[in-house]
């Protein structure tokens, strides 16, 4: 009998190759604050959701974020299919929902 795994969870090893360590390394000596914060970063984020796909995840647009805003801010906005809150002009972002 074969484990389950849970959804998603197949490209967690990805994270693990030698690719991804050099990519994310490099990502983050060249960006090393926090988008969101301003804080030092430790996470290479992909901005746009991999979901194992590849090419999204080895080549796709990588954003720099402290490891509590990734955790938090970044899960909620993934959650509600978009970012959190308004513009300056106190409009909506693009996305919410």
């Amino acid at each position: 009998m074969t484990k389950p795994t849970r959804p998603g969870s197949q490209h967690k090893a990805l994270y693990g190759t030698a690719r991804w360590k050099a990519i994310r390394a490099l990502h983050l000596r060249a960006n090393p604050i926090c988008v969101y914060c301003g804080r030092a970063a430790s996470v290479a984020d992909h901005v746009e959701p991999h979901r194992g796909d590849l090419t999204k995840f080895f080549e796709g647009a990588l954003q720099s974020m402290c490891k509590p805003c990734h955790d938090s801010a970044k899960k909620a906005e993934e959650a509600r299919g978009g970012p959190i809150g308004c513009g300056v002009d106190g409009i909506p972002l693009k996305g919410w929902k």
